[in-house]
């Protein structure tokens, strides 16, 4: 099963591109940034990967930050997850990223795109990677904030393929961002949202009614919520699961307890994907393999679990037609 979890075909829908960076990267860039960080050693950073809750991992993920200055450091940081993800079979990565995290910073947007897009040419020649960019806002940040970073971003609003939002969730509603979102709306931007993570099923309903999201990111609590579920499933709305995330985070207690077997039974569209890979104990193929291992899940079921995500990219009709006559070749 490894073997076929490895050569089979995955595009990843939800994963921070920041939260990819690995704690030995971390320290090669705050060498050649000048960059103090508050850890002796690449195993000190690893121990501290021990999060209570997703405040306390945010805590973490903005230190790390910390040592991305230049547009290099980013085509960089981009770089090291796609080569490390093409060995584990992902053919199509869609990334958020987070423009405020960095102009707090004083790290223009300039410099995060110039870094992206150089990284993103460079997986589709060397490694024959498809990528998409998600630009994300901060929820705890102000509406106004994302509101000014969106227009901004005018020089690039064709670059982007979908806006979204992200970061600790509780107290930060959805309807925070209406405006936000229908200025994207107005752009003919897509635009996707996390929600239901450790959000109340609520904020799965504000994302899709005042935000208009066409995946939702996360979505596990919906179960909560039987008539939400019933929506979900009718409307076609994706959810992008993050299971190991979850265990890292403390949505579920491990594992065998997640509720993607319940997801899957209701008849659901799922996706799997790694969220913060270098944070929450790896990227998709070590994701697709805890699943295989707490759930016992047939070939047929990861296939069906790619084919979604493959139906979902935000990518053009052939390259789709590509990947699924690659997911087709695994049967």
């Amino acid at each position: 099963m490894r073997d076929f979890l490895r050569r089979l075909p995955k595009a990843e829908l939800h994963l921070h591109i920041e939260g990819s960076l690995e704690p030995e990267l971390m320290f090669s860039l705050a060498e050649r940034n000048n960059v103090r960080l508050p850890y002796a050693s690449v195993e000190e950073v690893r121990a501290a990967y021990d999060f209570s809750d997703l405040q306390s991992f945010l805590d973490l993920y903005y230190r790390g930050m910390s040592v991305l200055h230049t547009a290099e450091d980013f085509h960089d940081l981009a770089m090291d997850y796609f080569r490390r993800a093409s060995t584990e079979g992902v053919v199509h990565v869609e990334m958020h990223f987070d423009p405020q995290a960095h102009l707090v910073r004083g790290i223009e947007l300039p410099v995060v795109m110039e870094g992206l897009s150089l990284a993103r040419r460079l997986a589709q020649r060397e490694l024959g990677m498809s990528t998409a960019l998600i630009m994300a806002f901060l929820r705890d940040r102000p509406a106004e904030e994302a509101m000014a970073v969106m227009e901004s971003a005018s020089p690039y609003w064709e670059m982007l393929d979908a806006v979204g939002l992200d970061s600790a969730e509780q107290g930060n509603p959805p309807s925070k961002f209406v405006e936000v979102f229908e200025r994207a709306r107005q752009l003919g931007i897509p635009r996707v949202a996390h929600a239901g993570e450790e959000g109340p099923p609520a904020y799965i309903r504000e994302a899709l009614d005042l935000l208009d999201v066409c995946r939702i990111d996360h979505g596990v609590r919906c179960l909560e919520d039987p008539e939400l579920v019933a929506r979900l499933r009718d409307e076609g709305v994706v959810l992008t699961v993050c299971p190991l995330s979850n265990v890292r985070l403390r949505v579920v207690p491990r594992m065998a307890d997640h509720p993607l077997p319940q997801l899957l039974d209701t008849g659901l569209r799922l996706t799997l994907n790694s969220d913060d890979p270098a944070y929450f104990g790896g990227g998709m193929l070590a994701n697709f393999e805890a699943c295989h291992e707490a759930f016992g899940w047939s070939e047929e079921v990861f296939i069906q679990l790619a084919g979604t995500a493959i139906e979902a990219a935000f990518i053009g009709e052939s390259r789709r037609l590509d990947l699924h006559r690659q997911l087709a070749a695994c049967l």
